[in-house]
């Protein structure tokens, strides 16, 4: 016997397949994965997620939470159609900042939890991003949105951002020192309007959202289709700390631009990548560590080879050590 189709329907229109799973999910405290194949609709609403320790098993999130994000995500459509009507006057800014209270305070507000695929993490990412009202702090090894062509993920990120900046909030970004010149990246940074820095480094951890100093926001596997949502304050207050380190090693990129200077014909990128030569990595660890492709690495340790003389792998190890081109940052 053939399985009737899913028929799509909204929130406030729950089907009787997805109800009953759901109240099962709730009184035996989850459900295996594969029993929400035939009710996709509980996974779409947020109303199972992945266990943290069993990524085949579904655990429900609480009524009351489920119910107090559908709200807020409610509030927040009605808030843009009538941005579309009219400007935002300092009344209506006003409303969003009392809006924007402080998620750990909401009974049953979990501390952390699983998002799972593209479509829920950046719905989550955007929602944390609505209540923000003072800054975001970002880390991004790869421009754009996993799973996301190009200009889907400018056009995403770009009208969230900005609403943030028209907010009055702050925007801080660290790319890989390799980011510094593509242009839609440059592009983008100038296309906004507020109070906007962009800066890098030769390595910068994985992707990493924070908002206002409360939400936190990482990858949970390899291939980024699951993400950490933080809420736990200790937790978050320790990588927004992890952020400030960076961000004061890090070379401005965006608005004045600092260019870190060659020395004794070395180059900055250069010497990244000697001190990953003297660590022992391959060529393949090295390009992926500091954004570039493993034909690009190849050519940077074949030009610093050649200003310090060596003629092998072993060789060029010896004399980076000998240079002391490592000391002199």
């Amino acid at each position: 016997m053939t399985t009737a189709p899913h028929r799509e329907h909204g929130v406030e229109d729950l089907c009787d397949a997805g109800t009953k799973l759901y109240e099962r999910a709730l009184r035996d405290g989850g459900v295996r994965a594969e029993e929400a194949t035939a009710v996709p609709c509980l996974t779409d609403f947020g109303l199972l997620h992945p266990a943290l320790d069993d990524h085949e098993r579904l655990v429900p999130v609480a009524p009351a939470t489920a119910l107090h994000r559908l709200l807020r995500t409610s509030a927040a459509r009605i808030a843009e159609e009538r941005a579309r009507e009219a400007r935002l006057t300092e009344t209506f800014e006003s409303l969003l900042r009392v809006e924007a209270e402080d998620v750990t305070t909401v009974p049953g507000s979990p501390a952390l939890r699983l998002l799972s695929g593209t479509e829920q993490i950046n719905r989550g990412i955007t929602e944390a991003m609505t209540e923000a009202c003072r800054e975001a702090l970002c880390v991004q090894p790869h421009f754009g949105l996993a799973g996301l062509n190009g200009q889907a993920a400018e056009s995403i990120a770009m009208k969230r951002d900005q609403a943030l900046l028209d907010r009055g909030g702050r925007i801080r970004t660290l790319y890989q020192d390799t980011r510094r010149h593509i242009p839609a990246i440059t592009g983008y940074q100038e296309a906004m309007r507020g109070d906007v820095e962009a800066r890098t480094l030769d390595e910068v951890t994985e992707r990493m959202f924070i908002f206002d100093r409360r939400i936190a926001f990482l990858p949970a596997n390899e291939d980024r289709t699951l993400a950490l949502e933080v809420r736990q304050p200790a937790l978050v207050g320790y990588l927004a700390a992890l952020f400030d380190r960076l961000w004061n090693l890090a070379t401005p990129m965006y608005p004045r631009p600092v260019q870190r200077p060659s020395l004794n014909g070395v180059t900055p990128r250069q010497r990244a990548i000697a001190a990953l030569l003297v660590e022992g990595h391959t060529d393949a660890v090295i390009a992926d560590r500091l954004g570039m492709n493993v034909r690009t690495a190849r050519v940077h340790i074949a030009k610093l080879a050649a200003t310090l003389g060596s003629e092998s792998r072993a060789q060029l190890g010896y004399l980076i050590g000998q240079s002391e081109i490592l000391d002199q940052e």
